[in-house]
């Protein structure tokens, strides 16, 4: 089986020898088309689904071991793309199926499937798209590994990421390295009491699942005018569901667009979201720089 080559370019199989793998159980299937691709014209079974748009996220995601990765799509063009993403991050067994599914006759299933679980990005990012600027400046607020830091600087954006934990930042910069990534990635007590995120700094700010109530005027602060704040967490809800269960990380019910002042709150939402009970803003600051 080829894998990444010295040169750090993926290995390929046809769909023949994709099967034979697949069938051995010796593959983690990777497939990047649409969730309409994947749900109308059939999937590998057991196949993960994150859209070739969306593969940064799958840097920080993805497992890194010694499991080949198969990767696929319709044709084989977007999938080699992908692959060699991969492997240029460091994944040390990707391959790509040449051809695509549309050479696979193999079993398919026709299941639906979310490019929102555990490799991709939160929803509400993806659904208020239109409300960003092209690029700019962004700051990633409790990253852990990066998926939303990566994939914001795929899109041309410069990042600056913080998160307490050092392991976390420590991978992430070092992702960011081998993909040439504008993202600047710094260890950050956020709850230490003098956390700094700088004033009128960046264009957007992207808080996902992470809740601490003093550290909002240090967000508005860090918000250039007309900035915008993209946030998600969970509400009280989620508790009658599994964790968390601590109410100092569960927003209460209506309780985040007051959180957000004196933001003007543009879109929000509260209530299910990807087996998920949360609540979300984006939310502007006034004025233009």
């Amino acid at each position: 089986m080829s894998v990444v080559t010295a040169d750090g370019n993926p290995g390929s199989l046809d769909a023949q020898e994709a099967e034979r793998l697949v069938g051995a159980g010796g593959a983690r299937v990777l497939d990047v088309r649409t969730p309409s691709e994947f749900r109308n014209l059939g999937h590998i079974e057991g196949a993960a689904l994150l859209p070739v748009d969306m593969i940064a996220c799958a840097v920080a995601t993805l497992p890194r071991d010694d499991v080949p990765l198969l990767v696929y799509c319709e044709h084989g063009v977007r999938s080699a793309y992908a692959a060699r993403f991969l492997a240029r991050a460091g994944f040390p067994k990707v391959i790509n199926m040449s051809g695509g599914m549309s050479c696979w006759r193999g079993p398919r299933e026709f299941t639906a499937g979310s490019p929102y679980g555990a490799l991709g990005p939160s929803p509400w990012l993806v659904a208020n798209v239109d409300l960003l600027p092209r690029a700019g400046d962004a700051l990633d607020v409790a990253c852990g590994t990066g998926r939303h830091a990566l994939l914001l600087a795929s899109a041309g954006w410069s990042v600056r990421a913080v998160d307490r934990d050092a392991g976390a930042i420590a991978q992430l910069s070092s992702d960011a390295r081998r993909l040439e990534a504008p993202v600047v990635a710094e260890t950050l007590d956020l709850e230490s009491g003098d956390a700094s995120l700088g004033l009128d700094a960046f264009d957007l700010i992207l808080v996902v699942h992470y809740l601490h109530r003093p550290l909002f005027p240090a967000l508005v602060r860090a918000l250039r005018p007309g900035g915008l704040l993209l946030y998600e967490t969970f509400t009280t809800a989620q508790a009658l569901r599994g964790k968390p269960t601590n109410p100092d990380f569960l927003l209460k019910p209506g309780e985040l667009p007051a959180l957000v002042a004196p933001l003007s709150v543009e879109r929000s939402f509260e209530g299910e979201s990807e087996d998920r009970m949360v609540a979300a803003v984006a939310a502007r600051k006034s004025g233009r720089g």
